[in-house]
């Protein structure tokens, strides 16, 4: 346990936690929506500050980064909780733990030993994933802060859900991030994900792009739920405004937790996101849970060649040369 960052102190002890855009006012005693940072007589603490729950070697496109390292492998970490309650999640397991458990349960390691660990299995990278990293932010900088020294790139995959403060102070320590962009809906956000607005979301996206992170976006397409054609539109117009190098995963959504009522999404509404992606001016569009339909390459933006072929996770061929097309020389954007 540790105290916490990024918090205020009110009267008579409760505290305001400024980490996400929940701003959890809590009383002593209280835990925030993430079920790990806590109000102990006015001082807040994290709970997992060395607490982590997953650690795998991952292909990076698992993540899903296309346009990182194609074909690298990732470190990739997790401590318990959420910030957000989806009634989709695939790792509800281990994200909704404190609430559903009301317990904690992973191993206590030391940020060095994580990125020793990193490097001594190959790994290009440091992915922060399967909860959302924002809720165990300390445990996150400290590690990126030693991957950076030892040359490993720090990649968050996170619901976006941040405040001003938490995205300045990962500034100088995330190089990429994939943000889920879940629906072009509020009402989806508060009904499906227990937040107010997705407009911290859109803010996080703009934010980091401007700030220099590399960003890719995901969307779960869900019958019925967030697969409307004028949203989906209007999402990909965002993503064009703030820049048409974003990468944009759609991707399928299969039955899960407590949504398994929704069939799976159908090839026809993947490939239809991503005709609307590239029609509303985005250079890269991928179909994403649906190996082998042709929706997983990477092509040239300008001529159409196949760039970066793949099947699920796995790069089958990758053509890119110093950071272009082979074939008419275009700049493909990304960090390779």
């Amino acid at each position: 346990m540790r105290e916490a960052e990024l918090y205020s102190k009110l009267p008579e002890n409760r505290v305001r936690c400024d980490l996400c855009a929940h701003f959890c006012r809590l009383q002593p005693g209280q835990t925030g929506i993430c079920g790990v940072r806590q109000n102990r007589e006015g001082t807040l603490y994290t709970l997992v500050a060395d607490l982590v729950v997953a650690s795998h070697v991952d292909p990076i496109e698992k993540k899903p980064f296309y346009h990182i390292y194609p074909g690298s492998k990732s470190y990739s970490l997790a401590a318990p909780g959420c910030n957000f309650r989806c009634r989709h999640c695939q790792n509800h397991e281990i994200s909704q733990m404190p609430r559903v458990e009301k317990e904690l349960v992973g191993r206590h390691l030391r940020a060095a030993d994580l990125v020793s660990d990193a490097l001594a299995t190959g790994c290009r990278s440091l992915a922060y994933t399967y909860t959302e990293p924002t809720v165990y932010f300390e445990l996150m900088t400290e590690v990126a802060a030693l991957g950076m020294d030892k040359g490993l790139l720090n990649l968050m995959v996170s619901n976006g859900y941040l405040t001003k403060a938490s995205r300045n102070r990962l500034r100088s320590l995330i190089q990429g991030a994939n943000i889920d962009l879940k629906a072009w809906s509020d009402s989806f956000y508060r009904r499906i994900c227990g937040a107010s607005s997705m407009t911290p979301v859109l803010e996080t996206i703009s934010d980091f792009v401007a700030q220099g992170i590399w960003v890719e976006v995901t969307t779960l397409l869900i019958p019925g739920y967030n697969d409307d054609e004028s949203e989906l539109k209007e999402l990909a117009r965002f993503l064009v405004s703030v820049s048409p190098s974003i990468p944009w995963h759609v991707t399928g959504f299969f039955p899960t937790y407590r949504l398994t009522g929704v069939p799976p999404t159908p090839p026809e509404t993947l490939e239809k996101a991503r005709n609307i992606g590239l029609a509303a001016g985005l250079r890269y569009v991928f179909e994403g849970n649906r190996p082998g339909i042709g929706g997983e390459n990477t092509y040239c933006h300008h001529c159409g060649e196949v760039l970066i072929e793949r099947y699920g996770f796995k790069v089958v061929n990758n053509k890119i040369s110093s950071k272009r097309c082979p074939v008419c020389r275009t700049e493909v954007a990304g960090i390779f």
